[in-house]
Order: C-alpha cells, then structure tokens, then sequence
C-alpha cells in the first residue's frame, strides 16, 4: 500500500549516537509531505478528469454511433425514395404511351371516317354536277329547237280558238 502523507508525517525515527540532525530531518520531512500531497492531489485531479473525458469520450461515441446509424438509415431512406421515384415515372411513361396510342388511334379513326366523308361529297358533288350539266344540255338544246316558234303559233292557235267559241 502506498504511503500517505500522514504516514511520512508520523514516521519516528530511531535515534543512534550520531545520528541527524533532527530539525532538519523534521524540515525534509515536512517538503516531502507538502511535495506529495501536491502529487496526491494532482494525481487524483488528473484521474478525474480522465474519467471526466472518459464519459464524453463515451458520450461522443454513442453520439458518433447514432449519427452513423442515421446517416445508414438517410441513404437507405434516399435510395428507396429514388427507387419509387424510378418506379413512378416509368408508370408515368407508361400511362403516358398508352394515353398517346389511345390518342393517335383515335385521331387515325377520325382522318378515316373524314377520309370517307370527302370521298362520299365528292362523289354527290360528281352526280349533281353531271345532272346539272344533263339537265342545263336538254334546256340548251331545247332553246336550239324550232319548238320555241311552233309553241308561239299554238298559243295563237288556242286563243283563237278559244276567242271562238265564246262567241
């Protein structure tokens, strides 16, 4: 066991014949005490601060720890966001395909069916035209015919008659 200063402070020594001076061992004696009581306490200032440091030192860790399982958990936490953000948009491109071979299907069948409108007036175009041009020939050639002056004597003829018979 390690000696206290109480102990250097009671410590008697036996005295020979010629032995030292006392006063000045006394005096020794007492530096020695103040010097290791200073040692004593320094030491014991220095074990708790080493125990002070010791517990930060542990709280850093735990800290260091918590901090590495969080920052862990943001990238896990990054990664998946990023996956459903990649699942997501390619649901999106996918939803947006269809949507425009919906639309383009859509916009095919309506230029067909328009298509078929304008091959149907054309046609009707076509037969009224032809009727119109027949039926603008037969007045033509009917304005080319002598009917025109037989027409004019017959209703000469009908109101002579008729003049006629009202007499």
């Amino acid at each position: 066991m390690p000696l206290t200063p109480l102990d250097i402070h009671n410590k008697e020594f036996t005295r020979g014949f010629r032995g030292y001076d006392e006063d000045e061992v006394n005096e020794f004696l007492d530096q020695v005490i103040k010097d290791y009581e200073l040692v004593i306490r320094e030491k014991k200032e220095l074990f708790d601060r080493v125990n002070e440091l010791e517990e930060k030192l542990g709280h850093f860790s735990n800290i260091e720890t918590t901090l590495n399982k969080s920052i862990l958990i943001a990238q896990e936490t990054a990664e998946d966001v990023k996956r459903n953000a990649e699942k997501e948009a390619k649901l999106i491109i996918k939803e947006s395909e269809k949507n425009a071979d919906r639309i383009i299907n859509e916009a095919l069948s309506k230029s067909r069916k328009i298509a078929l409108e304008i091959e149907e007036l054309k046609k009707q175009a076509s037969v009224y035209r032809t009727r119109f041009r027949m039926l603008l020939q037969a007045q033509l050639e009917m304005l080319e015919t002598d009917e025109w002056d037989d027409l004019g004597k017959h209703a000469e003829e009908d109101l002579e008659l008729t003049d006629s018979s009202k007499i």
